[in-house]
């Protein structure tokens, strides 16, 4: 199988605090998304958002600063989304890097996180 990586800075206008506020809380992330989400900060936990269309589990997190998760795939090697809240006269410059992206899902991934995640997210702060 063929896999594929995705990388992106976007900008948000909000501080890197509140950027990560808003992709740790459950109830912030409802807010933004629309949908319930279940997250939590604990390492080795869960997630699940958009009413369960992304799910994984939580690997990693440096408050304010970082957020490694695990995405689940039928597939055999992890797949990881690394998100980074950079400071920026804008507010924050969230980097994005997910790997191991099956091929055949890339498409609608890349299309997934900027018509959707990343849309819904700036929409929130605008």
């Amino acid at each position: 199988m063929n896999m594929k990586d995705y990388k992106k800075y976007h900008i948000l206008p909000a501080e890197p605090e509140e950027v990560y506020v808003a992709l740790t809380n459950p109830a912030t992330i409802q807010l933004w998304t629309g949908e319930p989400a279940i997250m939590s900060t604990e390492p080795g936990s869960e997630f699940a958002l958009w009413d369960e269309s992304i799910v994984g589990k939580n690997l990693e997190f440096e408050e304010g600063k970082k957020i490694v998760q695990q995405w689940y795939f039928e597939q055999e090697e992890p797949s990881i989304v690394t998100l980074k809240m950079h400071p920026h006269k804008q507010g924050t410059s969230l980097e994005i890097r997910h790997t191991n992206i099956p091929d055949e899902e890339y498409d609608e991934i890349v299309e997934g996180w900027e018509d959707m995640y990343l849309r819904s997210l700036t929409e929130f702060y605008i």
